[in-house]
């Protein structure tokens, strides 16, 4: 099975094997949002087991 590109781009693989994405709501309609908010928006959050399973299929060959 390939690897699914759009996947890769949207999430990454710790060392350790856990699977990170983005907050959800950066870039659309920050002028409403504080500005803490927005900083927390920055970083990435760890993705629950059940969702890292289907995401791990897609990703490794």
């Amino acid at each position: 099975m390939k690897t699914r590109k759009s996947i890769t781009k949207r999430f990454k693989i710790t060392k350790n094997g856990k699977i990170m994405r983005r907050l959800t709501g950066a870039n659309h309609y920050r002028v409403k949002k504080s500005g803490n908010r927005v900083r927390k928006g920055r970083k990435w959050v760890m993705v629950n087991e059940s969702e890292a399973k289907k995401i791990r299929k897609l990703i490794i060959k």
